[in-house]
Formats: structure tokens, sequence, C-alpha cells
């Protein structure tokens, strides 16, 4: 029976992807992304990347994993990466009056292929830790932060603390952190007298959503600014968010070498598109205005090393 129940549900899931995708607003995938937030030069960034070797005359080359929205994937041409990360590196370009040119990369390659110079920075959703500063210079762009989004009519309060999540049926993806931040608040609230959670797990995501709209689970758990992107259609809402290296903080940054000279200058491009509301512009466009900064930095405390 329990065979025939989960046959049924991929059935039923397989039926409701195009109704989903009609509902969802359209996002701009066009190869000339005219609705893309562009700069004026900052003066003061290129003096300071004025020692900054670049790999071409005029250009600023940026390594950048495209796979999936928000934060960069193919246009309709199926070559030209757009996303919230080509935006981001545009205005980082535009700042130092440079050209843009984006490569796509695997995750697992962009370090090789920046400490060899193939790329001048990476924008791709590069978390700062600590041991990843022995070998790079950051300049944060965005709060990494985990999502807890629940169907739109939920009764669910706000899930702000470990308590919160007592008793609740929540998605999440097996062997990443959030999950481990769930066994740790779990762990946490069992020892102090509260209903454990049940822990669901879904290899495909439009099960996990069908999931979600019929009641079988309470909460989906997991990176916002992907969650995020999937709620412009509605069906889902934010209850709660948390860092994604709960309980320290942490960034999301543009990733240049060590010592190369070109983080202050990319961090001050960065901070001059915050104080213009360009920056604002360039996550609002994915849907990312949650995980906003204040300021960029460069080369703030990281994740510590496990």
């Amino acid at each position: 029976m329990t065979h025939r129940r989960n046959i049924l549900s991929v059935l039923l899931a397989a039926l409701l992807v195009p109704l989903a995708a009609s509902a969802q607003p359209a996002a701009d995938l066009s190869p000339e992304q005219a609705g893309r937030p562009r700069a004026q030069k900052t003066d003061e960034a290129i003096k300071l990347a004025k020692d900054f070797k670049f790999q071409k005359e005029g250009v600023l080359v940026v390594g950048t994993t495209t796979g999936r929205l928000p934060f960069a994937a193919y246009a309709t041409d199926t070559k030209t990466p757009v996303g919230n990360a080509p935006d981001i590196a545009q205005l980082v370009a535009d700042s130092l009056g440079r050209k843009l040119e984006l490569v796509s990369t695997a995750w697992a390659d962009w370090p090789l292929g920046l400490q060899s110079g193939k790329f001048d920075v990476v924008v791709s959703n590069v978390t700062v830790t600590e041991e990843r500063k022995e070998k790079f210079d950051f300049s944060t762009y965005r709060n990494d932060q985990i999502g807890i989004y629940v169907k739109s009519d939920s009764k669910l309060g706000a899930i702000k603390e470990p308590k919160d999540i007592a008793g609740l049926k929540l998605i999440v993806s097996a062997s990443t952190n959030q999950e481990q931040i769930l066994l740790r608040w779990n762990k946490q609230n069992v020892a102090a007298g509260l209903k454990p959670v049940e822990i669901q797990y879904y290899d495909d995501d439009v099960v996990q959503r069908l999931a979600i709209q019929s009641g079988r689970a309470d909460a989906y758990v997991g990176p916002n600014a992907i969650a995020a992107y999937e709620a412009r259609d509605g069906k889902t809402k934010l209850a709660g968010v948390f860092s994604g290296g709960w309980p320290q903080t942490a960034e999301i940054a543009v990733t240049s070498r060590k010592g190369s000279g070109l983080a202050d200058a990319v961090t001050l491009a960065l901070n001059t598109q915050i104080k213009n509301g360009n920056y604002a512009k360039a996550l609002s466009r994915w849907n990312l205005e949650s995980e906003a900064i204040a300021a960029s930095r460069t080369n703030p405390p990281g994740l510590p090393k496990n």
C-alpha cells in the first residue's frame, strides 16, 4: 500500500508541474537583460585596483557556477549566464570601469580557476570560511541564510528559535548544514522535555512541494535564496530564517586571490552600490531582499574550521 501511495504521489505531482509553472511570475531570462541594474564608474575603487593585474585589458573576468536560479542559470539563448550572481558581477565591473565577461565553471573548479588566474574574481554564492580565507580574499554582498517555508495559508506562527519547531514535520535535505542544525535543535528540545520533530527527506523537489501543499509536512527548511525564489508563485511563505552557519553568522562574498590587492576595491564598489540603491535592485529582481547586508566587508570573520 505504501508503494502504491508513493507512485500516486509522484503521478499527481507530475500533473501539477505545468500548473505551478504557469502560476509563477515570469523572470527575465533574456540574454539582453534590459532590466539589470547598471552603475557608474567609482573612481576611488578604480584607484584601489590600480596595482591588480587583470586578465584582460578593460575587462573584469568573473567565474560563476551556472546551475540554478536565483544564483545563476542560462538565458533563453542557452549560453548567457543570468541571475543574481551575474547582476552583482555587473555592478562590480561597472564600478571598476570595465566590461563584464562571465565564465561558467563547475563549483568544484572555481578555487583552482581563481588561483591559476583564469578569472579575476568569482561570484558564485561562496560563503566566507576561515579555511577559505587562508587562500582567498572576500568582499561580502549577501547574508548566507537558511529559510523555513510553510504553506501560504499555514496557521503556524513565526519560527524564531529551536523550541518553535518542537513537534513539527519538517522537510530537509540529507547531509546538509541545515540538517545538522535541525538535529541539534531537536536534541536540545528533547532534552528540555519538548516534542521531537519528524524529519522528512525527498529526492524530488516536486514531491517535496506537494508534501507541503497536502499537509503531509509542516515546513521546508533549506537555502533561503532558492526557497524565496520559488515562493514567488504565492504557494509558500517565509516563517523563519537563520544563519547558514548557526550559531555563527555567515556571509556570501565576491572572492579574489589572496593578497592580490583587489578585495578592497571590490568592497568599496559594493558599498557604493549599496548606498545608491543599485544593490537593492539587484536583490529584488530575484526575491532576495531578506538576505541584504547593510555594508560590504573585506575578510570578515568566517565560519570556523571543523
